[in-house]
């Protein structure tokens, strides 16, 4: 166990500045795997690595106990125009570390990381523990956190490091997009046409306007759709063949993906095509050990409407990170350093009462 927390703590804030001021878009994570690595390297912990993703193991692993897992991701979205700061120049200012990525999730991953080290060499713990330091989380690539669960040992529980406050999101929604076609005949525009695409569509999105999903979540609330994008014609004086919309829906726990799409697809008035049903909800018990853990620490539970490598897992799994959500993917992007050091503190304090 490494008993210095404070050192702990000062190298997870270097960490953090140097994965800020490294480039590492979805897909091209491979310099801030390097710096994972070397955190590692310094303190003689074994590691491996596939692709972009780094992973490491406790030091008396032992396959006849439950595993646990801490996953936060180390791709970032790129930055927006909005920008008035250098988003790769970490610098501190009021306590506020800035930079591309600070917040989401660097804050959150540097933190697990050091919690993995504190107990990396720690005898007798009721579970292993498993860290995957993931790629391409901000995009749901094929070479993410989903990739790794063939490769490391079966998971029992998880926590997934995202920016919730260090509060506990013991739920997230899922999401599922479909991409939905109104069909109408074709003609030039000088012509009469009682079948217009265009004003068909009229009726659909007053039908998904008004739509609602009878299970209500007591942690998530309603499922929530949402027509984000419409698109037709080419040309002024043609009435198109078909209007294509786009539907975001976000799924809370009561549903599975697949039964959201069998209701729509029997009852949306057009024709509709999901891209993917993989990024199903994710829920742990209230009364699970690992929650508990935390509530006893006075952290509040909630529901999250944000979507996260949760979705890859199929066991329990917990979110909780030091961090914001309302500042991720912001312009000028920060998290008080303040923030990552007590995040620290109550990720070894919950993994104390949830190990021992």
């Amino acid at each position: 166990m490494i008993k210095d927390i404070e050192l702990l703590k000062s190298k997870a804030l270097d960490l953090l500045k140097k994965l800020i001021s490294t480039p590492s878009f979805s897909s091209e994570e491979d310099k801030t795997a390097n710096a994972i690595e070397d955190w590692f390297k310094s303190f003689d912990i074994p590691f491996k690595r596939e692709k972009n993703n780094v992973y490491v193991f406790n030091k008396y692993f032992d396959a006849a106990k439950p595993t646990l897992l801490l996953n936060s991701h180390h791709d970032t979205v790129k930055p927006n125009s909005a920008y008035t700061k250098d988003p790769f120049l970490p610098h501190i200012e009021d306590g506020k570390l800035y930079g591309l990525g600070s917040n989401d999730a660097g804050g959150a991953l540097v933190s697990l990381i050091a919690t993995f080290t504190h107990f990396y060499a720690e005898k007798d713990l009721n579970h292993n523990i498993v860290l995957v330091a993931s790629a391409e989380e901000e995009t749901s690539g094929p070479n993410g956190l989903n990739s790794m669960l063939k490769i490391i040992p079966h998971i029992d529980v998880a926590i997934v490091g995202e920016p919730t406050l260090m509060d506990l999101a013991i739920a997230e929604k899922g999401l599922v997009i479909f991409d939905a076609e109104v069909a109408g005949t074709p003609s030039h525009a000088a012509h009469p046409n009682n079948d217009n695409a265009i004003y068909n569509t009229i009726e659909v999105l007053e039908w998904f306007k008004n739509y609602t999903f009878e299970k209500h979540s007591e942690v998530l609330g309603a499922v929530k759709l949402t027509v984000t994008q419409i698109s037709a014609g080419s040309q002024h004086n043609v009435v198109p063949a078909k209007v294509d919309l786009v539907i975001d829906v976000r799924v809370n726990d009561c549903y599975s993906n697949k039964e959201i799409a069998d209701l729509l697809s029997k009852e949306a008035p057009c024709k509709l095509t999901a891209r993917s049903l993989r990024l199903n909800s994710s829920a742990i018990a209230k009364d699970h050990l690992l929650v508990q853990s935390g509530i006893a620490l006075g952290r509040k539970t909630y529901g999250s409407p944000t979507l996260s490598d949760q979705a890859a897992l199929s066991c329990q799994s917990l979110k909780i990170g030091p961090g914001d959500s309302t500042r991720s993917h912001s312009a000028d992007e920060f998290i008080y350093v303040e923030e990552v050091e007590d995040g620290i503190d109550i990720y070894i304090k919950i993994l104390k009462g949830f190990l021992s």
